[in-house]
């Protein structure tokens, strides 16, 4: 047999790195977290960069206090939009919190789009850019003056609202976008899902019609030689015979039933406490020592122990008949360890059939739990199989 190695410490030191990874991910703070409250600071400090450049020396100190009221008002924009801009209005009216009063609308546009109140909002910083304050220097003003008042008010209160449209717009279609993508994955995951289905139903029905049938043959067979033979080794074989057809279908009973099934759950199985009925079935002198076997041994690893042993028997049953077999199963503190050796055939092989895929279902199933499989030829000519199964899978 070729000789086979399947080890898991690349994938468990990747485990690591990956958990390392994400520690060091947890205790550095989040750009993502930071990036809108450096931006807050920014558009404060702009608005209050315009207020400082644009207002004139000789100013009353109500209109300094209203416009730096505006501009520290734009902290809470995010979470009180309508309310932010109504207390931007004073400081851009009797002020000249230009800058923040539309920064205050464009945040209103973004989160309410086509609602009630950006128009309300649009309307009130329309206002403030068409009047004056005082409304002395107001009525002093030309109709040319007004007129270009009433045109810059509709840039001053537009500009803000199609760039706050613009922004909530392309959310809502990054949403709708992310939306469909998963809707897709969800189609294609249930897609694959009803494709295993079929496949898992056909599968049951040929396990059942073809392979079922035969055994329930094999077992009415030998119920047959133990009435027309009445010696005691015949009735012994025929008696081993049922018990094996027996067993044979109850699991795979249990296989039909897993596959039909929406595959989420798993069958009962087998473990290490039924390693002594496998061994007393067996066809093979089996030598079975089990030590130190943890106590809350996972039921996947149990299985997997189990079903190594028993794979390793039938091999030794089929490729070195008369050959005797031991098997030691030991607890140790990183694992389980399985460990099979036979010596080489004393008979000739009796041709039964074989697919070849036992050595790899044993080593697949090995990588899946995290655990080594390898198998090599010993120097007595006979075979030597070894597998470790981590306890905490």
């Amino acid at each position: 047999m070729p000789h086979i190695a399947v080890g898991s410490t690349s994938a468990r030191s990747g485990e690591r790195q990956r958990r390392t990874a994400g520690t060091r991910r947890a205790a550095l703070p989040h750009r993502g977290t930071l990036r809108p409250y450096a931006l807050d600071i920014t558009v404060i400090l702009l608005a209050g960069l315009d207020v400082w450049m644009v207002g004139p020396e000789q100013v009353p100190s109500y209109s300094i206090v209203l416009s730096v009221l505006a501009c520290l008002a734009l902290a809470g924009r995010r979470w009180f939009p309508f309310a932010v801009l109504l207390l931007t209005v004073p400081g851009f009216l009797a002020g000249w919190a230009q800058i923040a009063a539309m920064f205050a609308l464009g945040m209103l546009a973004t989160r309410k789009q086509f609602h009630w109140q950006v128009w309300v909002g649009a309307g009130l910083i329309w206002v403030c850019r068409f009047f004056q304050w005082p409304l002395e220097e107001f009525m002093d003003l030309s109709w040319q003056m007004h007129v270009r008042n009433a045109i810059y008010g509709v840039v001053v209160a537009g500009m803000p609202v199609a760039i706050g449209l613009l922004i909530g717009a392309r959310s809502e279609l990054s949403a709708r976008l992310a939306e469909l993508a998963a809707s897709r994955d969800r189609e294609r995951i249930l897609h694959a899902q009803a494709v295993r289905a079929d496949e898992r139903a056909k599968l049951a029905r040929d396990m059942h019609d073809v392979v079922s049938h035969d055994i329930t043959l094999i077992a009415m067979q030998a119920n047959a030689l133990s009435v027309s033979n009445t010696s005691a080794e015949a009735q012994r074989t025929a008696d081993t015979i049922r018990q094996l057809s027996k067993h044979t279908l109850e699991e795979l009973r249990s296989l039909v039933g897993l596959l039909r099934s929406s595959g989420q759950t798993e069958p009962s199985q087998p473990g290490i406490t039924e390693l002594d009925q496998l061994v007393r079935n067996t066809n093979v002198p089996v030598q079975l020592t089990v030590e130190s076997v943890p106590d809350g041994l996972p039921n996947d690893v149990s299985a997997a122990a189990y079903r190594t042993v028993q794979e390793c028997l039938t091999n030794v049953h089929k490729h070195a008949p008369g050959a005797g077999a031991t098997v030691r199963v030991r607890g140790e503190d990183d694992g389980l360890r399985i460990e099979v050796h036979n010596a080489p055939g004393t008979t000739a092989t009796a041709g039964l059939p074989s697919g070849g895929h036992g050595l790899t279902g044993m080593a697949e199933r090995a990588r899946m739990l995290g655990g080594t499989f390898e198998t090599a030829p010993t120097e007595d000519g006979g075979f030597r199989v070894r597998a470790s199964y981590p306890v905490d899978t």
